[in-house]
């Protein structure tokens, strides 16, 4: 069904894959919004769905593509080719926007040198892995404050001018799954001089990872597919708004202290070594204490085990970029 632009403020565009048990609270908190629900359109792209994600889709009111399994970015691509509003939003199945989060990711489009948009999560979740996994966003949060435009907009709450969105190409579909897509189409908008701004008070409830395993593998996967983001960004190495340099000196550090640990074991006794590695530990530990002590207003708990996800985030993330940087010369050679 072709639907008439005329009336509509903008069409909001969720990748759903196998989603039936999160997409009907996500259509229902996208339905409540303060917007009167004439005036934008929800469309769900099924990406190759084996499950009931089309049929609640239909059930809720959403305009439903459907197509073979692509990955999330070819099924937001695939939306915003049929959308019929000039402006693009996007959330992803698994979140439950406030009231207000479309009024206000639509707000700084009344300023016509917008051409994006970037949201912010919540979360109910009370696990441990998930109240870090939100701390470690807020704190990725209050650096991005610090700046009027932006480089980095993240799915989950992120709105585009329809012409801006097409100027680039869209997402990248060689991400088979969801990594680091977003990122590497946000660094292509900024490059081609399209003006981004965060808007912090547009937030989305989200599950988080809720087990220190899953967010180990959630950071493996990142790593690894942002080797492949880096070599087309290489400039994206130094900085970007929404990376904290301090995550690059923890991998950097976890890696030396582990590898000055490991060498002190083998070559016993070498006080040299031991000593390398304690300070190279203590190093790590310092940069861990600034996180620590914002955990610390929510929950001592929290705080006390900030050190060690910021060490598995480190460990994973380093993980994943060597695979990645392995992954990338051996296709380098097959190619050849």
């Amino acid at each position: 069904m072709v639907v008439s632009s005329d009336h509509l403020c903008c069409s909001v565009i969720i990748p759903a894959k196998n989603a039936a048990h999160v997409l009907g609270l996500c259509l229902d908190a996208v339905n409540r919004q303060s917007l009167p629900r004439e005036s934008y359109e929800v469309i769900v792209v099924d990406d190759g769905s084996t499950d009931g994600t089309s049929k609640i889709a239909a059930e809720k009111g959403a305009r439903v593509l459907s197509q073979p399994p692509s990955g999330p970015a070819a099924a937001r691509n695939a939306g915003a080719k049929q959308a019929a509003s000039p402006l693009l939003v996007f959330t992803d199945a698994d979140c439950e926007p406030v009231g207000n989060w479309l009024e206000m990711m639509l707000a700084p489009f009344a300023l016509p040198a917008v051409a994006g948009v970037k949201g912010a999560y919540l979360s109910r979740q009370q696990e441990l892995t998930a109240r870090f996994v939100q701390l470690e966003y807020e704190d990725k949060y209050l650096r991005m404050m610090r700046y009027s435009e932006i480089d980095f907009v993240d799915t989950y709450s992120a709105a585009f001018r329809k012409a801006a969105f097409w100027s680039v190409q869209g997402y990248d579909t060689g991400y088979p799954n969801a990594s680091v897509e977003d990122q590497e189409f946000s660094f292509r908008m900024a490059k081609a001089g399209h003006r981004m701004v965060f808007v912090p008070g547009a937030r989305v409830y989200h599950r988080h990872a809720h087990s220190a395993a899953n967010y180990a593998r959630k950071k493996y996967k990142i790593g690894y597919w942002k080797v492949r983001l880096l070599k087309r960004h290489p400039d994206k190495v130094i900085n970007d708004t929404h990376t904290p340099q301090i995550l690059k000196a923890q991998i950097v550090l976890f890696y030396a202290a582990m590898a000055l640990t490991l060498a002190a074991a083998v070559a016993a006794p070498a006080p040299l070594l031991v000593s390398a590695a304690g300070a190279a530990w203590a190093a790590f530990a310092l940069t861990t204490v600034p996180l620590a002590q914002r955990a610390a207003h929510a929950s001592l708990r929290l705080a006390a085990a900030t050190p060690l996800f910021l060490a598995l985030r480190s460990a994973a993330l380093g993980a994943g970029m060597a695979a990645g940087f392995v992954g990338l010369i051996r296709s380098g050679k097959q190619k050849r």
